[in-house]
């Protein structure tokens, strides 16, 4: 359970270090950084900043997490980025802290962030995330539980993208992206349920089926009916709401509201 650290690594005296953490060669952590146990922190990696990492994550060769957002109102805040457990953070990845105040920019446990992927100024990703290779994710966007990211594109900011959502490759996504639905295209358009991800998960088992089934029919409703937006919304709060089936409408009231980018329209 000892610390390793290679003798061409830079560890700052500051940093906090857990129980069999490993740091390779040329890697650079700084004061601010905390380690939990089991870390693997691979070549030419630089942590810097105000960084807080879980247990068993491992760093691939040069990944850069926690250095200043590029964000031209960042005036060097002692912002965070904080990290959970079990995530796989491949080559070149760059995930940047907040830009003000005492603002975060959040990963959850268990994700895989492929080789080349940016994450920005206060995102917030859940758990169980995939992310391929090449992903721009632009500031303040959110990311729920088992979302996954096709390669080679581009999150606008403040873009929600709820959880079991799959966002096929080279995809535009410039609004939300409700969850269990799947996107594809330049602009992007919903082009249905993630079926897959939903059987996947086991929720297409709850219930004898019935959580599926309600998506289908909210599906139905939302999407391929008359009705605008709010209308079909209403027609679905006069429904008996499963779990899923609420968490669906509660997000695109959510992202009809305020201060929100509006969901992504569906392929007609």
């Amino acid at each position: 359970m000892a610390i390793k650290i290679h003798p061409t690594a830079v560890v700052d005296p500051g940093a906090r270090l857990g129980a069999d953490v490993e740091i390779g060669p040329y890697a650079v952590i700084g004061a601010g950084v905390e380690l939990g146990e089991g870390c693997r922190i691979g070549p030419h990696v630089v942590i810097d900043g105000v960084v807080r990492m879980g247990r068993r994550n491992r760093v691939f060769p040069g990944a850069c997490i926690g250095l200043d957002p590029q964000d031209l109102k960042y005036a060097g805040d002692p912002t965070e980025v904080v990290i959970g457990d079990d995530n796989s953070i491949r080559e070149c990845v760059t995930i940047n802290r907040a830009t003000s105040g005492q603002e975060q920019t959040r990963l959850g446990n268990s994700n895989l962030l492929m080789a080349y992927s940016h994450i920005g100024h206060n995102c917030q990703l859940g758990d169980r995330i995939v992310i391929a290779n090449g992903v721009a994710v632009a500031g303040h966007v959110v990311i729920g539980d088992r979302a996954v990211i096709g390669g080679v594109l581009g999150i606008h900011q403040f873009v929600h993208i709820g959880s079991m959502a799959m966002l096929g490759g080279m995809s535009r996504i410039d609004r939300d992206v409700p969850p269990f639905t799947m996107v594809e295209g330049h602009p992007g358009r919903l082009r249905g349920l993630n079926r897959l991800g939903i059987r996947r998960s086991g929720l297409a088992d709850l219930d004898d089926g019935a959580q599926l089934r309600q998506l289908q029919q909210l599906w139905t409703l939302l999407y391929r009916s008359d009705r605008v937006m709010a209308s079909a919304l209403a027609a679905a709060r006069q429904l008996d709401l499963l779990e899923a089936g609420e968490q669906l409408v509660a997000f695109l009231e959510a992202s009809t509201g305020p201060g929100r980018r509006g969901p992504l329209p569906a392929q007609r």
